[in-house]
């Protein structure tokens, strides 16, 4: 059986964990090589030896997605490596809690710059060169939140929101040169950050999750490879007729309500 990734090479970033990692271990399975990012040297790493020592094919690049010349520097050694890049997955970010008026600048600031900014700028760099070869997907990480009202959650909100109509702009300049750009619309994923936040958050981590939990269709909440399966249809020929679209991988949350 023919593999759905088989020889294209993908930039994840942010694949030190969570969603990241789940994704870039499913896209080496699937036979991609798998360009693994991550400000974290170590969890970067992680993520390569799980994807190697599985058979698959993985480099770890450091980068911040919020420097441009990082950036830059990190798309030339992958094109000077492999001479393209297929799929590019802007997933690194970040969550913010607070309601508007709670917020300091600096944490709207820093939450602007790796969420959205951290989609500009490897979008930036990378698609010279598909436009170059008229062919490429891009996946950019938004949120349900983009479509919904979540209570303390302004500054994430504002960046997922930023994320979807980016998504659609860049479609519409795009799509000339081959290029699908999609975006990832998760409800709430139990990532080991969200775990973590839970466990030090909530007097009751147990009430907290079970909280979550009622807000969706499913009554369960998603986990990291829910989300990276999503990701392997956009990334593959698959979803070749899907452009500009939001993918919900909710749960049921935007669309739905119980009774």
């Amino acid at each position: 059986m023919s593999k759905r990734l088989q020889d294209k090479v993908i930039l994840i970033t942010g694949a030190g964990s969570g969603i990241g990692r789940s994704t870039a271990l499913l896209f080496g399975q699937e036979g991609a090589q798998v360009i693994v990012n991550d400000l974290d040297i170590a969890k970067g790493n992680e993520t390569v030896e799980a994807i190697t020592s599985s058979g698959g094919s993985a480099e770890f690049i450091q980068a911040d997605v919020t420097e441009q010349d990082s950036v830059k520097q990190m798309v030339e050694q992958i094109i000077q490596t492999y001479s393209r890049i297929d799929v590019l997955f802007n997933n690194a970010g970040i969550s913010g809690v607070g309601a508007l008026h709670e917020l300091e600048p600096d944490a709207w600031d820093r939450i602007m710059s790796i969420n959205v900014k951290g989609v500009f700028l490897p979008s930036k760099f990378v698609i010279p060169h598909m436009m170059e070869r008229k062919a490429g997907s891009i996946i950019n990480m938004s949120s349900c939140i983009a479509e919904i009202g979540l209570a303390r959650r302004a500054s994430y909100a504002a960046t997922k929101g930023a994320v979807l109509a980016l998504t659609k702009s860049m479609q519409v300049d795009y799509a000339a040169y081959g290029i699908r750009v999609n975006a990832l619309l998760p409800g709430t994923i139990l990532t080991p950050f969200v775990e973590n936040y839970l466990r030090t958050s909530y007097d009751d981590p147990e009430a907290a999750i079970a909280s979550l939990k009622s807000r969706q269709l499913s009554s369960e909440m998603g986990r990291p490879e829910d989300v990276a399966l999503a990701a392997l249809f956009l990334a593959s020929d698959d979803s070749k007729f899907m452009m500009g679209s939001p993918l919900y991988i909710d749960g049921g949350v935007t669309f739905g309500k119980n009774a």
